[in-house]
């Protein structure tokens, strides 16, 4: 019986899979141009998946030595002939799984190699006559030894002397990471493991630039989601809409593969499958206060890179635009690690359950001395099960009096959204959850959408600019309660004007037919 795996490779016959065969060919075009590229994508992006299915679809051409450098002990590593018998007896024991014969298998056992010339030779040896296409996965969980960069200054003196007809190598190779071969250097460079001394000046400044531009999506759209549900509805008959389900699947997650297959474990296998739009956002509950291996890595991430920190707090929290810059090492890094995507020439979240994972973790670091006193339970606003937003906000303009004469002007306009947020979580935790649509037209909005039971609220943040700038956010939120399909809306609006009398204000308005409930703090 198949399932949803979210551990591991994934293979067609244990385990539902989205069907990549688009993506496979698209690689395989670049290994048919005998090209040498980088796959570098986040954590749990299907990197390793990815490569299994390309082995399987390159085998009836070329010769496949699948490698993988997770596992490896430092000790491999401590010297150019520790590496290269490693490496050798890699290609060994891979080449066992392929069609080749086992006298050439024996021809590449050669003990007496102690440096990477003559590893080189041997490869040229090894490759004359023969397309081998070599690929390594988790390349760089070795990113911390100088070594591994002499490998690939081989690797690259090889292939470029292969263009000129001087030598035979691999007929492509694949290297497949989080990092890209110029994050690892400049990655070891910044944290002082790698210095290049004068003579190894090229390894640094030449870094893989041999590589071709690796331009494969590998996140999935709707269409590709649609492809696990059909093959899971043929064997399960659950009269699921698939279209519908796929739709909602891609809005929370955006096609990152990790993410998309655990919300089909949880339906399938923690909510009785339940294959409803309901269902989803149970699943996404489920996943919101869950520990994993991803979004471990996204806090660690986080924390160990001050400046990626303020960027993803500037978007989220300050409402700020970010334009995208491809020369920018911080959104590079962000982008590496999947945090953060290009989206109209600006920098979004990556997916709106990463959105939701980081406010709640920026909540958590916020002054607990603060957010302790809002006086508010769960119980004051929810009835029979039902949300009672407008008492939410109004209660959280009393709170938000009290504090605003305890603290600063320039602490308020930076943190009003996060004294919100603080605010809210535990009011719609368990039982609910928000998401932030920033948007990246207009500086001083944020949308925030609240799933609480099967009700959908949309509340609007906006910074007091005047009476122009609030009519405006009247019809932009108005905008966007109709693209949701509902009848009303909530529009929060913080007031810095330095007067103590100016305007307060809690009312409900009817404008063009919808209703909205108006707070001013």
């Amino acid at each position: 019986m198949r399932r949803f795996n979210v551990t591991g490779v994934c293979t067609p016959e244990e385990d539902y899979m989205v069907d990549i065969s688009k993506k496979i060919e698209q690689i395989k075009q670049l290994v048919d141009r005998r090209c040498y590229f980088t796959i570098n994508r986040a954590r749990q992006y299907g990197k390793t998946t990815t490569l299994n299915e390309l082995r399987k679809a390159l085998a009836n051409e070329y010769i496949v030595i699948s490698l993988s450098f997770q596992g490896i002990g430092d000790e491999s590593f401590a010297s150019s002939e520790s590496f290269c018998q490693t490496f050798i007896k890699q290609i060994i024991r891979a080449l066992r799984f392929t069609a080749v014969s086992k006298e050439y298998i024996e021809q590449w056992n050669n003990t007496k190699i102690t440096d990477f010339d003559e590893l080189s030779h041997h490869i040229t040896d090894m490759c004359e006559d023969k397309k081998l296409v070599l690929l390594i996965d988790e390349v760089d969980r070795t990113s911390n030894n100088r070594v591994f960069l002499h490998f690939i200054d081989m690797l690259r003196d090889k292939f470029l002397s292969r263009k000129t007809g001087q030598d035979y190598t691999f007929h492509s190779v694949i290297l497949a990471g989080v990092y890209d071969i110029k994050n690892i250097k400049l990655k070891m460079v910044n944290e002082g493991i790698y210095v290049p001394t004068e003579n190894e000046n090229k390894i640094y400044n030449s870094p893989w630039n041999i590589a071709a531009n690796f331009t494969v999506d590998m996140s999935f759209n709707p269409a590709e989601i649609a492809t696990i549900l059909k093959e899971y509805e043929t064997d399960h008959k659950a009269g699921m809409d698939i279209s519908a389900i796929s739709e909602e699947i891609y809005n929370y997650t955006s096609g990152y593969p990790f993410l998309v297959s655990r919300i089909c474990q949880c339906i399938d296998e923690e909510l009785n499958k339940n294959w409803t739009i309901n269902g989803i956002r149970e699943a996404v509950k489920i996943m919101l206060i869950e520990k994993n291996t991803l979004f471990d890595d996204l806090f660690k991430n986080l924390e160990n890179n001050k400046d990626l920190y303020s960027v993803i707090y500037d978007i989220l929290i300050a409402g700020n635009k970010i334009p995208f810059n491809a020369d920018n090492p911080t959104l590079d890094l962000g982008m590496m690690y999947g945090i953060i995507k290009e989206s109209e020439r600006y920098i979004n979240i990556s997916n709106r359950i990463f959105e939701i994972r980081i406010c709640d973790y920026f909540i958590s670091k916020d002054n607990q001395e603060r957010t302790s006193k809002f006086g508010v339970l769960q119980r004051d606003v929810v009835k029979d099960g039902n949300f009672d937003m407008e008492l939410c906000l109004r209660k959280f303009a009393d709170h938000y009096a009290e504090i605003f004469s305890e603290a600063d002007m320039e602490f308020l306009e930076s943190h009003g959204r996060l004294i919100f947020l603080s605010y809210l979580k535990p009011l719609i935790n368990g039982q609910g959850f928000y998401h932030i649509e920033s948007q990246l037209t207009d500086l001083r909005r944020m949308d925030i959408v609240i799933d609480f039971g099967l009700e959908q609220f949309i509340i609007e943040l906006k910074i007091w600019r005047g009476e122009k700038a609030e009519e405006k956010a009247y019809n932009q939120l108005i905008g966007y309660v109709e693209t949701k399909k509902a009848n009303k809306g909530y529009l929060l609006i913080f007031d810095f004007r330095l007067e103590k009398n100016k305007e307060r204000k809690a009312e409900w308005l009817d404008i063009d037919g919808k209703k909205i409930f108006e707070v001013i703090v």
